[in-house]
């Protein structure tokens, strides 16, 4: 049975779980759905009660029966290289892809249909509600006025973007930013902005779980820190233990979410309170393996190598 990785060609954290996976003598095939239709190919068939399909890539072909389980790292848009790529080919390949996976049987992590909602920064933040972390107090608006009444209320707060940095090139850095009650909101019309109360930090906290599994490691902040991505401050990343009401809620997370993988990022207040700032379904791990020796790769690639149900 067959390991599928659905990546893009230049992808550190799949190396290392490519690695792993090796070692261990587990067949992997390394799939980049923007290499449809010209470098890879594909095939299903619906005949007579039987399905088939088949995957192709580097010369090598894989049957979708034959697949164990499919890991959703970094896929490019399928068939964005291609010698013409248009919306309308990149859909049609997408449908084609994604429809012949779906019908097969394979474990996910992530499976699309729980990665796409809990990518979305608002129904994180509900979710983390329910599952009893800390959420620091949040809006997201259009509104100038609510924009100005939130910061009143809470006197300090962050702006922060919800989807990420816009894909441009050159790329642009959208860092969380400390902001006062006398800011001028006016341009929160513009477009949806998410407003946070400020956490004053002691640390960065990122946890990572995979499957039942949790790794969390600590960065110790800097003075008046605000986003631990930007920056060098002399801070390492040490391996930590996970505080049982913590341990409690990340479960409780990925069970209401349906993921198999989480990296969650937390911010540690003075006190030791872990609040809870996101969980990005995709996020790579191989910068705090690298400091802290953690096995990461190596349970990511075990989760994907053993048998066992589907998750959804």
């Amino acid at each position: 049975m067959t390991v599928l990785i659905l990546t893009c060609r230049q992808d550190v954290t799949a190396d290392l779980v490519v690695a792993e996976l090796r070692e261990q003598g587990v067949p992997l095939v390394r799939f980049d759905p923007a290499d449809l239709p010209d470098q890879a190919g594909l095939s299903v068939e619906f005949d007579r009660g039987d399905f088939t399909g088949y995957l192709s890539t580097e010369g090598r072909l894989v049957s979708i029966h034959g697949v164990r389980s499919i890991w959703v790292r970094r896929p490019g848009r399928p068939a964005a290289h291609a010698a013409n790529p248009s919306e309308w080919l990149t859909a049609e390949c997408g449908q084609a892809l994604y429809g012949m996976l779906y019908a097969t049987t394979a474990r996910w992590m992530n499976h699309p249909a729980a990665a796409e909602p809990a990518r979305h920064k608002p129904f994180q933040l509900r979710v983390a509600q329910h599952s009893g972390f800390a959420v620091p107090s949040t809006l997201v608006t259009t509104y100038p006025r609510a924009a100005r009444d939130f910061a009143v209320q809470c006197t300090d707060i962050v702006v922060k973007s919800a989807s990420g940095p816009p894909t441009v090139d050159p790329p642009v850095a959208l860092p969380t930013t400390r902001i006062g009650p006398d800011t001028d909101f006016s341009d929160v019309a513009a477009g949806a902005t998410l407003l946070q109360r400020y956490i004053p930090k002691a640390a960065d906290i990122r946890l990572f779980c995979v499957g039942s599994e949790l790794f969390a490691a600590r960065k110790t902040a800097a003075s008046g820190q605000v986003d631990g991505r930007y920056g060098c401050h002399g801070h390492h990343w040490e391996a930590v233990d996970v505080p049982a009401r913590i341990l409690r809620a990340v479960h409780e997370y990925m069970a209401l979410t349906g993921l198999a993988y989480g990296a969650f990022d937390f911010a540690e207040d003075a006190e030791g309170l872990w609040w809870f700032l996101e969980c990005n379904q995709g996020g790579q791990f191989g910068f705090v393996e690298l400091e802290t020796g953690q096995p990461i790769a190596a349970a990511v690639a075990s989760w994907l190598a053993a048998p066992g149900a589907t998750h959804r």
